[in-house]
């Protein structure tokens, strides 16, 4: 089922749209809750993590819009394990914290880093899907080269070429943008 359809049964309240939702993309959800949970609680509460992510799919679908559900699913899944983690004590790992943290700096400075900000992100959108999809579960969710070829289907050798390719265009991208690299 197309991500427009299931978008429009969501909205409409029928259930399959949610089903099928699931079904979608449930194994990218539990990749992102994973990463940060990294075994701190038991696999039920960690799954506990990924229904809550598909619940506010359900109860937000007016803020879901097409071509842009996973990247929501991901932010929220990643909001969701962060909070969970807070709620039993854990510490969030200092790179997680440091990029959710804006203002411990002059407001120059946050300004600056905020456009940096944007470029990467531009210059990462402007990566072929897959590629894309690549990069981000390799820089992003810091799963391993074995782990984003077992997952996507993909031979080691392809997704380290993939890897390499996206970090040579990103530095082009950027150095052309006149971001320091």
């Amino acid at each position: 089922m197309r991500e427009a359809t299931i978008l429009q049964k969501l909205k409409a309240g029928d259930p399959s749209g949610l089903s099928a939702l699931m079904e979608l993309y449930v194994s990218y959800v539990s990749v992102v809750v994973w990463n940060i949970l990294r075994g701190a609680m038991s696999p039920e509460d960690a799954e506990e993590v990924v229904s809550d992510v598909f619940l506010a799919a359900w109860t937000q679908s007016a803020d879901l819009e097409d071509g842009h559900v996973k990247g929501w699913l991901g932010a929220v899944a990643r909001n969701k394990a962060k909070n969970k983690l807070r709620q039993i004590g854990r510490a969030i790992p200092l790179e997680e914290v440091v990029l959710d943290i804006p203002g411990m700096s002059d407001p120059t400075e946050d300004v600056e880093r905020g456009e940096e900000r944007r470029l990467v992100r531009q210059a990462v959108d402007s990566l072929p899907e897959e590629d894309r999809e690549v990069f981000l579960r390799h820089y992003y969710y810091a799963q391993s080269v074995q782990e984003i070829s077992r997952t996507m289907a993909l031979n080691e050798s392809t997704v380290k070429t993939k890897l390499r390719r996206g970090r040579m265009k990103l530095k082009e991208k950027l150095t052309r943008e006149g971001a320091d690299t």
